[in-house]
């Protein structure tokens, strides 16, 4: 399968941070799509989470996502925004770099049957064992690739979950066309 053939969906969460009881809760989602290779700038998903216990963001994840308590005033629940999560995943292949956290995010939709997935950080990680580090910005630094992430994302940065999303499938266009597997796009990422 070519990968312009394919159409994903990238995701990416931001957090509360985990709390006394080692738990934390979403409190941004970003979804973005791709189709024949380009982003699609007018299908995308960027909404603050109110947490579901009213727990406070940690001084630890406000120091990296930079969200703090306020932003989260009147924000809709995880739940209330299934249709709008389900409509932008369905019939995609999902993409998240590091993609544990989103399917841990997504079980509160025990019957959401997205199965293919994508994760670029594994992706990286077997076609660039050499790079120096594997996180999402380093990687997207270091392929020059934040100028295209920018140019969806206009006034936002790292760590806001939109922006994320966008970087993963900027990234993972980057990862097929550099190995040069579009034509096997479907075989190199598991997909059928």
């Amino acid at each position: 399968m070519h990968f312009d053939e394919i159409e994903f969906a990238a995701i990416d969460f931001e957090s509360s941070g985990f709390g006394s009881d080692g738990t934390d809760e979403p409190i941004q989602i970003g979804i973005a799509t791709m189709r024949a290779g380009e982003i699609d700038r007018d299908t995308y998903l960027r909404q603050f989470i109110s947490p579901q216990n009213d727990r406070p963001i940690s001084d630890a994840a406000r120091a990296v996502h930079r969200i703090d308590d306020a932003q989260l005033a009147g924000a809709p629940s995880l739940l209330s925004l299934w249709p709008q999560i389900r409509d932008a995943l369905q019939g995609r292949v999902a993409v998240a770099h590091g993609a544990g956290t989103e399917k841990r995010f997504l079980r509160a939709f025990p019957l959401h049957g997205f199965k293919r997935w994508v994760d670029t950080l594994q992706l990286a990680r077997t076609l660039l064992p050499d790079a120096t580090s594997h996180s999402l910005g380093d990687l997207c630094r270091s392929l020059s690739l934040e100028d295209p992430i920018r140019t969806v994302c206009p006034g936002f940065d790292w760590h806001d979950a939109l922006f994320d999303a966008v970087a993963s499938l900027v990234l993972l266009r980057q990862l097929i066309r550099e190995s040069g597997a579009e034509n096997r796009a479907g075989e190199l990422l598991s997909i059928s």
